[in-house]
């Protein structure tokens, strides 16, 4: 939910007509479950890229974000031996993806999809 207010923040910020936000989910080899969340806002600057899953960095004015929501979906990521990445380009939009194991560990129950 983080992702997603986040790409809700940035489109409200830019001046585009047509402002969408994109969710596909997939399974890739029958091993990884990924979700694929985009926008096509104004973009992450390359100089602050690096920095977005750090522990209370923002680039929100002062009282409109903790700068913990990207932190803790890394975090939680990490827990279930998933990984979280993103792709962005000034002007065009941003891409994260989420991909998270169908089985962790032997003898662990796997994800059932309905």
């Amino acid at each position: 939910m983080n992702i997603i207010s986040n790409a809700i923040d940035a489109l409200l910020a830019c001046d585009k007509k047509k402002k969408q936000i994109i969710i596909q989910t997939s399974i890739s080899n029958n091993e990884t479950i990924e979700i694929k969340i985009s926008d096509n806002g104004s973009g992450i600057p390359d100089e602050v890229k690096h920095k977005i899953f750090n522990p209370f960095f923002t680039t929100k004015p002062v009282g409109q974000g903790t700068g913990l929501g990207l932190s803790i979906c890394y975090q939680i990521m990490e827990k279930h031996h998933g990984k979280i990445s993103v792709s962005s380009q000034p002007r065009a939009g941003t891409e994260f993806l989420l991909s998270l194991p169908l089985k962790i560990g032997v003898g662990a129950a796997p994800v059932i999809l309905k």
